[in-house]
């Protein structure tokens, strides 16, 4: 049977990935750590993800999802602000945060973790902090550098405030492919 890395996520706005890779523009000619920065093209707010999955499993994962979707109605956040994981002296993820109807996310998210533990699947070890990933800092940055990209990122005035929309949750394929990751849709469930 054919294996396939998954992911749960919900969809970006064309608005809110134009701004990402405008942040980025602004943020890329100042890092001074060596930074892989995403393609804001395929950027999602991940809800869970999966790892290599048995093809064979995809449709039991949709009915999953729409289970825990079933009582969530179509919701808005709003990207706003800057940070760093997991903290401004150790940087290895730059990432924009989320404001918005939080408490339906988290619900959203929480009901998706519960519904696939019967198919095998543990939720996460750490709490959901939704954020829009922009990179990731490489490991061979040093100390001084993480730091000093902290420090830039604590001055960049953002002024980033964009609502968008959630009205679906989708089950994503990601293939590693040398020139990045290409995503495809495996399942969509509409948020009533």
């Amino acid at each position: 049977m054919e294996t396939i890395r998954a992911f749960v996520a919900l969809e970006l706005s064309e608005e809110v990935k134009r701004t990402l890779k405008t942040l980025q523009g602004k943020l890329k000619p100042a890092a001074p750590a060596p930074v892989k920065w995403t393609d804001p093209e395929g950027t999602h707010l991940t809800l869970a993800f999966l790892g290599n999955i048995d093809a064979g499993i995809v449709s039991n994962i949709s009915k999953a999802i729409e289970s825990a979707s079933r009582l969530i109605k179509p919701f808005r956040l709003r990207v706003s602000g800057l940070g760093v994981f997991p903290n401004p002296s150790r940087v290895r993820v730059v990432w924009v945060g989320l404001n918005g109807d939080l408490d339906i996310l988290g619900r959203l998210q929480k009901n998706i973790e519960t519904a696939l533990e019967p198919l095998g699947y543990k939720p996460e070890a750490r709490a959901f902090t939704p954020h829009l990933t922009l990179g990731r800092v490489r490991d061979d940055a040093r100390p001084d550098e993480r730091q000093a990209l902290a420090k830039i990122i604590a001055d960049t005035k953002d002024n980033i405030d964009i609502t968008f929309d959630i009205k679906a949750v989708h089950l994503f394929r990601s293939q590693l492919k040398p020139t990045g990751a290409v995503y495809s849709k495996l399942a969509t469930v509409e948020l009533k």
